[in-house]
């Protein structure tokens, strides 16, 4: 029977505070556990927090539900923290981060992850994720933390040159694209296929594809079949608004590799993206997920008020419980896609770096599986974002203005120095009151 406690922060995001915990009580590894909600909305934390209680009551199950708007209390004793936070008003300033870097000239796509969009949502969410961990340090410093904040990659390198000693993993389920693109492809069952994907978060791409059957190398197949079963996979209904793929078509074509996500991301990285990627479709997708979350959390709230919360209490299908499983159990298990440093997972990448990668799940953590050197052609590309990054965590670290600015001119994204310095004053008094430190 395990005594773990798991520690849920941005629990108050009713979407992810049910599904994590719905994952976590229907685990038979974690039984006895104590799962610990917080966030700072007190009023969403005790709309979850009531339905979880709900949820274990009705089913007798033998798990523990505390909550917490005090971080540091909710820490106390916690052997695993998963975190999911943004700054809010979220979709208000993802707007922001898109639109008024596009006034002043901007080639970006999204600006969620990469681009003058990217720096400023770094700028909001990784101070306070390592306000967090320094609590865990503190508090509880062989707790392993657990990531789906974005941007993912510099969150990650943040935590890695900030706290050298926290164990963490990045997690995204971008990859899940990959289970409905190959089969598409290739003509068979999934379960027929094996696959091998790694990269930056949001800018991998499949590296080796083969056939369980056969032992069949299956690229040869994807490059030759690939682009005209785009036009099928463009109106697959499981990718609903996500589908937008003319981007990923391209890199196809171009470089020989399949990118498992869509154009809304993997474009943010490069300066002609816009000029190929669908970029209609990708904001689109924005607007209807804002749209659709507005709406599902009026819904949840209602069934929670009427005080049938317990039945929204469901898994979500992601994967940090698995992986705290397979922690607990040494289960030596393989996932196909996390984000950790690169400690000689892609070798012509720099080792200051955390990658996306696939990995073995031990006892001790995860191990990324050596992928060795990238295709040539991406890894150009993907050496540019790194450095860019670089320079974006060593502001934040630092606090340096100087630094971010910097970062800007590395981003190729940006044009001009006056474009970049003119983004760079206009979003810092923009969101002033978003960001929690002063760039001097």
């Amino acid at each position: 029977m395990s005594k773990e406690k798991i520690v849920i922060i941005g629990a108050g995001s009713l979407q992810f505070g049910l599904g994590s915990v719905g994952s976590v009580i229907n685990s038979e590894v974690l039984t006895g556990s104590t799962v610990c909600l917080h966030d700072i909305n007190e009023k969403n934390l005790n709309l979850v927090t009531h339905a979880c209680q709900s949820a274990v009551e009705k089913k007798k199950l033998d798990f523990s539900i505390e909550s917490s708007v005090d971080r540091k209390e909710a820490l106390r004793n916690a052997t695993f923290i998963i975190n999911a936070i943004e700054i809010p008003p979220r979709f208000k300033l993802l707007r922001w981060d898109f639109e008024f870097p596009m006034m002043w000239g901007s080639t970006q796509i999204t600006g969620e992850n990469g681009g003058p969009g990217g720096f400023f949502h770094s700028l909001r969410v990784i101070p306070p994720i390592l306000d967090i961990c320094e609590d865990i340090q503190k508090i509880c410093p062989k707790a392993f933390f657990i990531n789906y904040s974005n941007p993912m990659s510099r969150i990650c390198l943040a935590i890695k040159r900030k706290f050298p000693n926290q164990k963490f993993v990045g997690l995204c389920h971008e990859i899940a694209h990959a289970d409905i693109y190959l089969p598409i492809i290739l003509d068979t069952d999934i379960s027929n296929i094996k696959y091998k994907a790694g990269g930056l978060n949001h800018f991998g791409v499949i590296l080796e594809a083969s056939y369980r059957d056969t032992g069949k190398d299956a690229y040869p197949e994807i490059r030759k079949k690939g682009l005209a079963a785009f036009d099928k996979i463009g109106n697959d209904p499981r990718l609903s608004l996500s589908s937008d793929i003319s981007l990923i078509k391209y890199i196809l074509e171009i470089y020989d590799y399949l990118p498992y996500t869509t154009d809304n991301h993997y474009g943010e990285y490069m300066s002609w993206a816009w000029e190929v990627a669908d970029l209609p479709h990708g904001r689109e997708f924005w607007e209807t997920y804002e749209s659709y979350l507005a709406s599902s959390f009026k819904i949840t709230k209602r069934t929670i008020d009427r005080g049938k919360g317990g039945k929204l209490v469901r898994s979500d299908g992601e994967r940090a419980v698995p992986i705290i499983e397979g922690i607990l159990t040494d289960s030596n298990h393989e996932e196909l896609s996390v984000n950790l440093p690169n400690d000689g997972i892609i070798t012509n990448l720099p080792a200051d770096l955390v990658v996306e990668c696939p990995a073995i799940v031990k006892k001790d953590g995860l191990h990324g599986i050596p992928l060795g050197d990238y295709p040539k052609g991406l890894a150009a590309l993907l050496r540019t974002q790194a450095s860019v990054q670089d320079l974006v965590v060593e502001a934040i670290l630092k606090k340096s203005k100087k630094i971010a600015l910097q970062a800007f001119l590395a981003d190729p994204v940006i044009n001009s120095t006056s474009q970049a310095k003119n983004i760079l004053e206009s979003m810092l008094k923009l969101q002033k009151k978003y960001i929690q430190i002063e760039l001097e």
